[in-house]
């Protein structure tokens, strides 16, 4: 019985050790070629046995159809099917294929076998899927309303296009940034169509459309789509006197200019109103307005800029005061530059406020302190306005000081 074993497990090794000689390579089980360029499917093959003939043979299998005979070779003799002898090329030893031209109707598997007899004949085989593809042409985008679209009113529409190209991939850039759904964007089922619903002033950019498929990449020209918005973020500046908050404070004899912007597209209507006697009155249209101070018959005005986008129909105001004063604000903001109005009246309004406090708590503690310094009270609601005995810089001295200050 051990005897049987060894002479049938002998030829079997043998035969697993001459299979395992034979290696059959392909760079890509998947090869992508374009129609009427020619394509070559690579194979590379080594053995470690002697081999009297080598036997190519190459299949073609289109599912669900069996696979039919395209051409082989046994040594250095090729042997083609007659229906395919100008279209597949096989120089052997080298069993790689060459196929030109390719059409679509050549997309498929090729299936490559490999034979080498020696002291036995051992087999490898590989399979390789080809795709054809026609490459995409210059996609183009249109866009609908092409007339531009107003916020938060209207939807917008880009659809792109290509005039020729197989298994089409369609993706969107703006900016030159890959586009992806969000709560403005969506798109159709194949990508082809960009929805932007709501239409909001983020939406502006470049737009283009990017066509890929196996073989070709080809991008369209940019768009930029016209959105019109605002008016947003109003404004009143001015290149001279001092501003806090709404108030502009300025020295009489100057001319002041003031300017009027705000965000917007198409670009605002501004007009001027003054406010005066519970009144308004247009004074100037334009988003510049000057004011000669030393005109004025009064020391504080009203104004107030409105700005008006006749295509988004929208409206904004923004009041202002404007103060004249003659004690030389312009000087002092060039001395002080970072020191406003509102830190001057800020500090002195915190220096009265200290001084009458010294002065509560100097009136409260005199008494009692003359009366420890002269050995005798004084009389309630007494209060002497000169003693020899308070010595300078001492509290009753601080104190009769902010009294006269006061």
């Amino acid at each position: 019985m051990g005897s049987f074993r060894q002479n049938v497990w002998k030829p079997l090794s043998l035969w697993f050790s001459i299979c395992s000689a034979l290696k059959l390579t392909v760079p890509s089980h998947t090869i992508h070629g374009t129609e009427g360029q020619q394509l070559n499917l690579p194979v590379d093959y080594h053995f470690n046995t002697t081999a009297s003939e080598i036997q190519i043979i190459w299949l073609f299998e289109k599912p669900p159809t069996i696979p039919k005979y395209l051409l082989g070779s046994v040594n250095r003799s090729v042997i083609p099917d007659l229906e395919y002898r100008h279209k597949f090329t096989l120089i052997p030893p080298n069993a790689s294929l060459l196929i030109n031209p390719l059409h679509i109707s050549d997309e498929g598997n090729y299936i490559v076998k490999v034979n080498v007899h020696g002291n036995g004949t051992i087999s490898a085989r590989q399979k390789i899927q080809v795709t054809v593809d026609v490459p995409v042409t210059k996609p183009v985008v249109n866009i609908k309303p092409s007339s531009g679209v107003v916020e938060y009113v209207e939807n917008m529409t880009l659809t792109c296009t290509v005039g020729q190209g197989t298994r089409v991939v369609y993706q969107w850039m703006k900016n030159e940034k890959p586009l992806h759904t969000s709560s403005s964007y969506t798109f159709s089922s194949n990508n082809d169509t960009l929805f932007i619903s709501p239409v909001v002033k983020e939406a502006i950019g470049n737009y283009s459309c990017l066509a890929t498929n196996p073989v070709s990449t080809m991008e369209s020209e940019i768009i930029t789509p016209t959105i019109y918005y605002g008016p947003y973020g109003l404004r009143v500046n001015s290149p001279k006197g001092l501003k806090v908050g709404e108030v502009f404070t300025v020295d009489i004899g100057e001319v002041i200019l003031f300017d009027c912007s705000a965000d917007s597209n198409p670009p605002n209507t501004y007009s001027w109103i003054q406010r005066a006697d519970n009144t308004t009155h247009v004074i100037q249209y334009g988003p510049h307005l000057e004011v000669l101070s030393e005109n004025m018959a009064k020391k504080t005005l009203d104004y107030m800029c409105s700005a008006y986008n006749n295509v988004t129909g929208k409206r904004d105001e923004t009041h202002f005061t404007v103060i004249i004063t003659s004690v030389g604000l312009k000087t002092l903001a060039q001395k002080g530059k970072s020191l406003s109005s509102l830190a001057v009246i800020t500090g002195i309004s915190l220096f009265l406020i200290v001084s009458i406090f010294l002065l509560f708590l100097w009136k409260r503690f005199q008494p009692h302190k003359g009366s420890f310094q002269n050995g005798q009270g004084w009389s309630s609601g007494t209060m002497p306005t000169h003693s020899k005995n308070v010595l300078p810089g001492s509290s009753a001295g601080i104190g009769e000081a902010l009294w006269e200050l006061v």
